[in-house]
C-alpha cells in the first residue's frame, strides 16, 4: 500500500498518519478514522482497495486518518479519542479491541469493525440481525473452528495421540472462550486425542507455551485467533520449527511466513467488505440497521515446503481440498 499514508510515529510507538498534515480537506470529503493495533498491513490494504472499488479516491473525497497502538492495548482509549476529536464521519476498528475501545468513547460517531469474533458476546451489538447502537461490521467467530482445525492436524500427522491448543483469553469475551474450549474438548474426543489447553498472553509468552507443550508431550498444535499473536508471527513459526511441531494456524499470512497449513476465513475478503458498510454509513445508513456479516467461506492454505521439512507427507485428498497450496 501507499505508505505515505504511514509518515510520522508518535511518542511511545504509536503510529500516527493523518493525509491531511499540510491541508484540511474540504467540506464534501469524507473523513474516515483507522484504529489498528499493529501496523500497516494485508488488511489496511484490503479496506483501501474496497474504497477504490466504490469510488473513493484518497485526497480527493476521502481522508484516512491512521492511528495504530503498534501492539500495545493500554493506547487504544486514548487513539479512539484523537479520532473523535477529528471528527471522524465513521471509525473503522481493525480489532475486537480496537472496537471495543472505540464503542467506550463514542456512542455518536459510526464504528465498523473488519472482523472480530462474536460481536454479540463482546457486547459490541445487539445481535447479528440488528446490531442496534453506532457499530456493526463484519465477524468471522465460529467455536466449530477449533474443532475443524484439530480435525485437519490428524489427517495430517496420522496417529498423533496428543494435540494442544494456544489461545489468548483477553482475546475473548467470557463467552466466547467458554464456547472454544467446549468445542476444542468435543472435537478431541470425537477424534480421540489427549488434549493440551496452553494460555499465552501475547507474544512474550510464547517461548514459555511450547516449553509447557514439550512438558505435555503434545505432537501437534492448533492456534486459536488474538489480538496480539499476529505480532509475534515469525517467534511463533520459528518455535514451531525448531520444536518440529506441526501447527496449524487461523490467518493464510501464518503460513506465508513458513507456518504449516492454516484454516480460516479471508480476512482481506471481510476488510473489504468493510468499506461497503463504511459506503452505506457515509450514504446516510444507520449502523443499527446494517445486519452484521458473517463468512460463508473458509479457505485452507498449506505451505509444502514446511510439511517436507517437517517429513509430513499431506494426504492428496487434502490436497485437493486446498484453497492455495506454497511450494
Amino acid at each position: 500500500m501507499e505508505r505515505r499514508a504511514f509518515m510520522g510515529v508518535l511518542a511511545g510507538g504509536l503510529l500516527a498518519a493523518p493525509l491531511t498534515a499540510e491541508a484540511q480537506p474540504a467540506a464534501n470529503v469524507a473523513r474516515i478514522g483507522w484504529l489498528g493495533f499493529g501496523g500497516p498491513s494485508s488488511r489496511t490494504e484490503a479496506f483501501l482497495q474496497g474504497l477504490r472499488d466504490l469510488g473513493y479516491v484518497e485526497g480527493r473525497n476521502v481522508v484516512v486518518e491512521y492511528r495504530s497502538a503498534e501492539g500495545k492495548l493500554e493506547h487504544l482509549p486514548t487513539l479512539a479519542a484523537e479520532l473523535i476529536s477529528l471528527k471522524v464521519d465513521v471509525i473503522v476498528a481493525q480489532s475486537t479491541a480496537a472496537a471495543l475501545a472505540a464503542k467506550q468513547a463514542t456512542r455518536a460517531i459510526p464504528i465498523v469493525f473488519g472482523a472480530v469474533s462474536d460481536p454479540v458476546a463482546t457486547g459490541l451489538v445487539a445481535s447479528f440481525a440488528r446490531p442496534g447502537g453506532n457499530v456493526t461490521g463484519s465477524s468471522f467467530f465460529a467455536p466449530e473452528l477449533v474443532g475443524k482445525s484439530m480435525e485437519l492436524l490428524t489427517q495430517v500427522v496420522p496417529g498423533v495421540a496428543r494435540v494442544a491448543i494456544l489461545w489468548q483469553p483477553p482475546a475473548f469475551a467470557e463467552a466466547q472462550g467458554k464456547a472454544l474450549l467446549t468445542a476444542a474438548e468435543a472435537a478431541a474426543q470425537t477424534l480421540r486425542v489427549r488434549l493440551q489447553v496452553v494460555e499465552a498472553r501475547g507474544p512474550d509468552d510464547f517461548d514459555r507455551a511450547f516449553s509447557e507443550m514439550t512438558k505435555g508431550r503434545a505432537e501437534a498444535l492448533a492456534v486459536l485467533t488474538s489480538a496480539t499473536f499476529p505480532q509475534g508471527r515469525r517467534r511463533l513459526v520459528d518455535l514451531a520449527a525448531k520444536s518440529r511441531r506441526p501447527v496449524i494456524y487461523p490467518f493464510r499470512e501464518d503460513v506465508e511466513a513458513g507456518g504449516l497449513m492454516s484454516y480460516g476465513p479471508n480476512v482481506s475478503d471481510l476488510f473489504r467488505r468493510a468499506a461497503t458498510f463504511v459506503d452505506k454509513i457515509l450514504k446516510g445508513a444507520k449502523p443499527a440497521d446494517l445486519p452484521v456479516e458473517q463468512p460463508t467461506k473458509f479457505e485452507l492454505v498449506i505451505n509444502l515446503k514446511t510439511a517436507k521439512a517437517l517429513g509430513l507427507t499431506i494426504p492428496p485428498s487434502l490436497l485437493a481440498r486446498a484453497d492455495e497450496v506454497i511450494q
